[in-house]
């Protein structure tokens, strides 16, 4: 009895702290929900913001067309400014998620709802796909249903408090978000302020080792471990360096690349600037090239690209 009434009061209090502070985001479905994260700023994941995409919907039953969109697509993390009407922010959790943890998860997908639903968290140092075609890292997985348009919406801990942003559905009763941690909320205060992120970016669309071995093996060439170049992006640093579709990426600076993971976490450790050696298969010849990788560059708006389809990966 006394578990279930500390959880109901937990509830009512999660609730008081976060309906009032819950936006929904569209107006032709669902696409998806934010929340106000400092005044005159919302929270959301970037990849709700297609065109047409941007009304925001308020507790107070008010509507409003966000204006500018400060985004990293890189973490799916996107801020709009826009009159929150004295809205109090969600307020950060001191510490983040714990596996077995109870936490609240809602959402006002569209301007529906609001929606507010109790799971636990499943697990911890997950990553999933982003809108930007790099792997996310960082999530977590809870099991606090959710419908359609939740993206973008705040987990919360039972004192009410944020430890993580849903991202997507993962199938099996599980939602993926991402986690509370010290970059995290670096980020989330950079966007707030206006600033943009800069990564490391070769200026290639690159294709997983398991498709780049299946086209090899079609087209009768052997079988290596690598990453397919599927486009090379006019002038990039990888035209500038003589990069072809259709060459493989099979080592950088000396470390393998087996998976894309392996050359995401390289790009994230080099500043822009830096040359990068590249061991390359081209058709049966070998090759080492050298790219200098540059600032990849400023996309405000989601490509229009859904969200975690297969397709070349950016780098």
């Amino acid at each position: 009895m006394k578990f279930r009434d500390d959880l109901q009061a937990a509830a009512q209090a999660a609730g008081e702290a976060v309906l009032p502070a819950l936006v929904g985001i569209g107006t032709q479905g669902p696409v998806g929900s934010g929340f106000v994260i400092a005044e005159g700023r919302v929270l959301t994941s970037a990849h709700n913001l297609r065109p047409r995409a941007r009304s925001l919907h308020f507790g107070d039953g008010s509507s409003a067309d966000g204006g500018t969109a400060t985004t990293d697509l890189g973490s799916d993390l996107a801020v709009l400014a826009a009159e929150t009407g004295g809205v109090a922010p969600l307020a950060w959790a001191e510490e983040g998620p714990r596996i077995g943890e109870l936490v609240f998860a809602a959402a006002r997908p569209g301007g529906a709802g609001p929606l507010l639903s109790l799971g636990m968290v499943a697990a911890l140092d997950q990553s999933f796909p982003g809108p930007a075609g790099r792997l996310i890292q960082g999530g977590f997985l809870h099991t606090a249903p959710l419908p359609h348009g939740a993206s973008g919406g705040p987990v919360l801990n039972l004192e009410g408090r944020l430890i993580g942003i849903n991202t997507r559905r993962m199938g099996e009763g599980f939602y993926a978000a991402l986690g509370l941690g010290a970059q995290l909320r670096q980020r989330v205060e950079r966007l707030i302020q206006g600033e943009v992120p800069t990564r490391s970016w070769l200026g290639v669309g690159l294709l997983p080792a398991v498709m780049a071995a299946r086209l090899r093996q079609a087209v009768g060439l052997p079988e290596r471990p690598g990453l397919l170049v599927r486009e090379v992006i006019p002038e990039g640093p990888a035209t500038a360096a003589g990069l072809r579709q259709g060459d493989l990426l099979v080592a950088a600076q000396g470390r393998p690349l087996g998976a894309l993971d392996d050359l995401h976490s390289l790009l994230a450790e080099l500043s822009v600037g830096t040359a990068v050696r590249l061991g390359v298969v081209r058709g049966a010849e070998e090759l080492e090239v050298e790219v200098v990788v540059a600032a990849e560059p400023e996309r405000q708006e989601w490509r229009g690209r859904p969200h975690g389809r297969r397709g070349p990966h950016s780098g």
